[in-house]
């Protein structure tokens, strides 16, 4: 009877052990999914506004332009 209790014992122990080892592998890959989309998401972004930081400078010079070429001379 002991020895019956005792392998239980093992048993949930080892249940249990394994349990907790596959609730941390899921938090790992999800810590490592967000992870990498982060890496893949900021070089986009950097991109991106450095893109429209650019195009506001090209539509503000051609605005300039623009009105520098329709402004009566004196």
């Amino acid at each position: 009877m002991a020895n019956e209790t005792n392998d239980f014992s093992i048993a949930l122990s080892n249940l249990l052990d394994t349990a907790g080892k596959l609730a941390q592998q899921q938090v790992d890959l999800l810590t490592s999914g967000v992870k990498a989309v982060v890496q893949i998401v900021e070089p986009l972004a950097k991109t991106a506004i450095d893109l429209v930081g650019s195009a506001s400078n090209t539509v503000g010079q051609a605005l300039q332009s623009i009105s520098s070429a329709i402004a009566p001379k004196k």
